[in-house]
């Protein structure tokens, strides 16, 4: 029994938000039924982004409908708010929000009073100040910019198809990806396989004539499934005719113009940013510990350092790793540690109200796995390694697992099924992104000064 009414605030709609908020109702059903507790659940969006299954996603091998899970659906028994907390006193345990009603009443924003927090806002996408990156990037973090993405790559073969001009076809058929990342990797190889598969049906234009870049500064990609297995992706790649920098940075990238910090210069319509992510900028407007990275310290158990009724998990907190043989090693901020870590912070929460013991979490990480493109790929999962096909099945089974809910399952496992048997879709809908561009064009509004404003299209 639950010993008072307790409100808990739930921060972030990711995998550790949602996860949580399913494992809190499921825990306290009888709770949440008598009225003895409330869950409210505040995001930006009212959908949770499977983001492994962004680049293929992009690729056009699953609907960008399938890749998100719809909160309200999932969290029956939550209050889910679509809006954003800008700041959090939680010595006075109270949240400031601003929603879409807020900012049509024009009242700036409201408070929210909770008992217990549970901070993941998750991460934001780290960038630097190179010239022409806040003008010219392209990020791929959310199901919008993987769509968005896709339609541009397919805009610039039609570009580099119609056009006469060799610069402006050069620079159409020539892709820059700056992170050696998970997202990185794995978006530019779906992405090419796609593009590859594409380009068949155009009479002008052949797998050779574009250019696919990846500019990594450290010397290795895919840190996550091990050095060896890192060196036959970028041997893999480089196969494909991709060609992988290693040591090098993007110096530059105004007039669409990729300068490489080795001198290198590509002009280009693609720049696509995937060099990391740091933690969301809500943090550092509360009045709880962070640590030197901008992340909350936490404990094994999961509450906040120094703050109780305070929870984090995920990218957003610093979680001592037990399992590890050095002290003072954290949790790697990915997903794997986010599912786990959401299921036990859930637990957590019922033994406080209940006035039971807390667990520590503890999870050795067991693997990686990195999909290349359509039926290549890479794992090393419990220190086996796996290579080309069978790693890109293991990929695809351990996400299909992973995956909420069985109706996303299905749909997924359909849309696998139906695309194995059939050829890929190659259209771009670029002017899904402007749904208004033709009509105001028609009630007579002003047509675009610049090709480049031109709100048809996705570039």
């Amino acid at each position: 029994m639950v010993k008072e009414r307790a409100r808990i605030l739930v921060v972030g709609g990711g995998y550790v938000g949602m996860y949580t908020a399913l494992r809190l109702q499921r825990k306290l059903k009888r709770e949440l039924q008598r009225g003895d507790v409330e869950i409210t659940v505040v995001t930006p969006d009212p959908y949770m982004t499977y983001q492994p299954f962004l680049p293929e996603a992009a690729a056009g091998s699953i609907s960008p409908r399938h890749v998100v899970v719809p909160l309200r659906r999932v969290l029956d028994r939550c209050r889910v708010v679509v809006g954003e907390v800008t700041a959090i006193d939680h010595a006075k345990r109270t949240a400031f929000l601003t929603t879409l009603a807020t900012e049509e009443e024009g009242t700036g924003g409201e408070h929210l009073s909770y008992d217990e927090l549970v901070l993941a806002p998750g991460s934001v996408s780290r960038t630097l100040p190179i010239p022409g990156l806040a003008d010219h990037g392209i990020g791929f973090k959310t199901v919008e910019e993987a769509i968005g993405l896709r339609n541009h790559v397919i805009e610039q073969m039609d570009i580099a198809s119609s056009t006469r001009d060799p610069a402006i076809r050069d620079a159409a058929l020539t892709f820059v990806f700056v992170g050696g990342g998970y997202a990185g990797v794995e978006a530019l190889g779906e992405l090419e396989d796609m593009a590859r598969y594409t380009a068949r049906y155009y009479h002008n234009v052949r797998p050779e004539d574009m250019k696919w870049i990846l500019v990594e500064a450290s010397d290795r990609i895919l840190p996550e499934v091990g050095a060896e297995m890192g060196r036959y992706t970028v041997s893999e790649l480089r196969r494909r005719n991709i060609d992988v920098r290693l040591n090098t940075r993007l110096a530059s990238c105004t007039d669409r113009v990729a300068v490489l910090d080795d001198g290198s210069r590509f002009p280009t319509r693609t720049v696509v940013w995937t060099a990391g992510v740091k933690p969301s900028p809500l943090l550092a407007a509360t009045d709880l510990p962070l640590n030197e990275r901008g992340r909350l310290r936490c404990t094994a158990e999961l509450t906040v350092e120094g703050a109780t009724h305070a929870w984090a998990a995920g990218d957003a907190a610093a979680v001592p790793d037990v399992t590890a043989g050095q002290p003072g090693t954290e949790t790697a901020p990915n997903a794997q540690h986010a599912v786990r870590q959401a299921k036990v912070l859930g637990d957590n929460i019922v033994h406080t109200l209940r006035g039971e013991p807390l667990q520590t979490y503890s999870h050795k990480y067991v693997g990686s796995v990195a999909s290349l493109g359509l039926h290549k790929g890479v794992a090393q999962v419990y220190g086996r390694k796996l290579k080309g096909y069978p790693a890109w099945f293991m990929h695809r089974v351990y996400h299909l697992s992973r995956v909420p809910t069985v109706n996303r399952k299905a749909r997924v496992l359909a849309e696998w099924t139906l695309s194995g048997l059939f050829k890929r879709e190659i259209v771009s809908l670029g002017s899904l992104e402007h749904p208004r561009a033709e009509f105001e064009l028609a009630a007579g509004g002003k047509p675009p000064l610049d090709p480049s404003d031109d709100p048809k299209g996705s570039s």
